[in-house]
């Protein structure tokens, strides 16, 4: 589900650079520092630390072997590894983020625990899919309206416990972290149609997708035009938003 980098940057990669960019800004990190990039997926948060926060030096650490290739592919002036957001080892950096992966973290707690040990500025974000990310909120209300048992998959409940100020607030106080504060960032999604909008769930890559790799041909379809009766501007853009909670604390 999470190796094909390709895939997810078609599906939400591409709306996770301006956060990115948003969330450096807001983070204000000093210049000159070590970084550790928690769960970088295909370096977009990576990406955007070199551009604008001048690092002295920056380490992504993702599971997936996939997304690391895509990321080094991209990346060339970071280091990538293997790792694992609830162990990270010896590592250790002045500043460790993590770009919305806290979600998909079977124990959140115990990641940002681990956020806390190694660094000394600790900052994280994270898709509020209950409401914020508009493009994943319409596929699920769709596909709960054709199918009321897809509501065990929806990200919104789901990922509620994480993606929320309060919860953020509550996991960095918990860590030992102060100066905590929540931020959210909305930027703007715009598909160039319909199709820009549906195929990226057709990429196996991300719950959503997933989800639409285990329906029959005919449920697919069915779901597809469900959504296109909904959201086609007559064949012309599609202008959604998708809000992230920002959180950041020090040590």
């Amino acid at each position: 589900m999470w190796d094909l980098g390709d895939a997810y940057e078609r599906y939400v990669g591409r709306w996770s650079r301006p956060v990115a960019a948003e969330f450096v800004r807001w983070l204000d990190a000093p210049p000159g520092r070590t970084w550790l990039d928690v769960g970088c997926g295909t370096g977009a948060l990576t990406e955007t630390v070199l551009e604008h926060a001048q690092p002295a030096a920056i380490t992504g650490v993702d599971p997936s072997a996939g997304f690391l290739d895509l990321a080094a592919q991209r990346v060339p002036g970071a280091t990538f590894e293997v790792g694992d957001a609830s162990d990270l080892g010896s590592r250790q950096a002045d500043v460790v983020v993590s770009g919305l992966v806290l979600s998909f973290v079977p124990d959140a707690a115990r990641a940002v625990a681990e956020f806390a040990r190694a660094g000394s500025y600790v900052g994280s974000y994270v898709w509020d899919y209950t409401s914020g990310m508009q493009m994943m909120r319409h596929f699920w209300d769709a596909a709960k309206d054709i199918d009321p048992a897809s509501a065990a998959h929806d990200e919104g409940p789901l990922f509620a416990p994480v993606c929320l100020p309060g919860p953020l607030r509550a996991l960095w106080t918990g860590a030992g972290l102060r100066d905590v504060e929540v931020f959210g960032i909305v930027v703007p999604t715009v598909f160039r149609d319909f199709d820009d909008f549906w195929e990226p769930f057709l990429g196996r890559t991300g719950a959503a997708p997933a989800y639409v790799a285990t329906l029959p041909d005919d449920h697919r379809d069915l779901l597809r035009d469900l959504l296109r009766s909904r959201l086609s501007n007559g064949g012309g853009p599609i202008e959604l938003t998708a809000r992230a909670w920002a959180v950041r604390g020090v040590r």
